[in-house]
């Protein structure tokens, strides 16, 4: 009899259930007797004992349903060894439960503060596999993560929306997208909208470099310019500055800040020294909604089975990933606490540069 807990953590987004489904239906399928304890909202159901057992039924239609049937929410790695507001030690009330239950294996789903967690757990004697959601595609150890394509597809369709109306005014209009401090999902979404511009945080930009993109488009004759904003894009003037000073020029900007984001400081710029009319875009969590898309139906579900062959096998402590195209198991000590960005020297931005896509620096 094999004991499993599972749980997903952190921001929700689509082929979570995907995912599960892949692990428990590769377990079923073995032939060996499991029993699937799944614990509510994320690691909060592990440290609170908020859990019920799952049967197969649980799992059956949900390999096209978006969010998690667990339910999720952020615990914050940092907050983690700290007791809670009853003085409940948050990691020892982890490993109770762990134990109580006479659990084989937590299998757990999340991006990088998940990771760091599952990786303390590992360090704590805990026996743990672990499976890379986010849809910013930044997680240290694999080429993909499951969320990200699906993203990407919203996202995507959004910029392409946007072109029609864009065309029809004569704007310049920016489209903000997610991806919190990297920007995979900007980079592919505005490549594959046709963006003009696009800001990414690993490439500062610099005001005036995207007003000339937009002016030199202009005197080609378009009508309109298409901007694809990171939500943690950066100017060269802050990304000049150590991270204290960064963070003390924040404190002080945040006081009179009258913009509800980045991409809108950049729109009145851009307005105030062109005269252009710009306008902002946000689709903001519809990127992490909805069902998942065909490839990460296909790539969580994979990901799920490699992650029940782990388990049947009794090979702990890894996230299983994606390199060269193939399904790989990597330690979760060369994972947890890194952040995979993108490149300004990766051939992607290159190739985007070839064909005329301006990343304003």
């Amino acid at each position: 009899m094999k004991r499993i807990g599972m749980l997903t953590s952190g921001g929700d987004c689509q082929a979570l259930n995907a995912a599960m489904r892949g692990v428990v239906k590769c377990l079923s399928c073995s032939g060996e007797d499991v029993e699937i304890y799944g614990f509510l909202d994320g690691y909060k159901g592990l440290i609170y004992g908020d859990f019920r057992m799952l049967t197969g039924n649980d799992f059956a239609g949900i390999l096209t349903k978006g969010g998690t049937i667990l339910g999720s929410s952020r615990t914050p790695f940092k907050l983690m060894r700290e007791p809670d507001e009853n003085g409940l030690d948050k990691v020892e009330a982890m490993k109770q439960n762990y134990y109580k239950l006479k659990l084989d294996c937590l299998v757990i789903l999340g991006g990088n503060g998940t990771h760091k967690s599952a990786n303390m757990l590992r360090e704590e004697g805990l026996n743990v596999i672990t499976l890379p959601k986010t849809i910013d595609n930044d997680l240290w150890g694999t080429d993909m993560t499951f969320g990200f394509q699906s993203a990407v597809n919203i996202a995507t369709d959004c910029i392409d929306c946007i072109h029609t109306t864009a065309s029809s005014h004569g704007r310049v209009f920016i489209v903000e997208v997610m991806g919190h401090k990297v920007g995979w999902l900007t980079l592919n979404a505005g490549i594959a909208g046709g963006a003009d511009i696009i800001l990414i945080p690993e490439i500062p930009y610099d005001i005036d470099s995207i007003i000339k993109a937009v002016d030199a488009r202009a005197a080609r004759g378009s009508r309109f310019t298409i901007m694809a904003v990171a939500e943690g894009a950066i100017s060269k003037e802050d990304a000049s500055l150590t991270k204290k000073e960064l963070k003390e020029k924040y404190k002080e900007k945040m006081k009179n800040y009258a913009y509800p984001s980045v991409s809108y400081e950049i729109a009145d710029k851009i307005m105030k020294k062109t005269g252009k009319e710009v306008r902002v875009t946000v689709p903001g969590h519809t990127q992490r909604g909805g069902s998942p898309c065909p490839y990460d139906r296909v790539f969580a579900t994979r990901l799920g089975a490699e992650a029940g062959k782990l388990i049947l096998k009794g090979e702990y402590g890894f996230m299983v990933g994606y390199k060269n195209r193939e399904i790989v198991k990597v330690p979760l000590e060369e994972v947890a606490g890194k952040l995979k960005m993108v490149s300004p020297d990766a051939t992607i931005v290159k190739e985007a540069k070839m064909v005329g896509i301006s990343f304003g620096d």
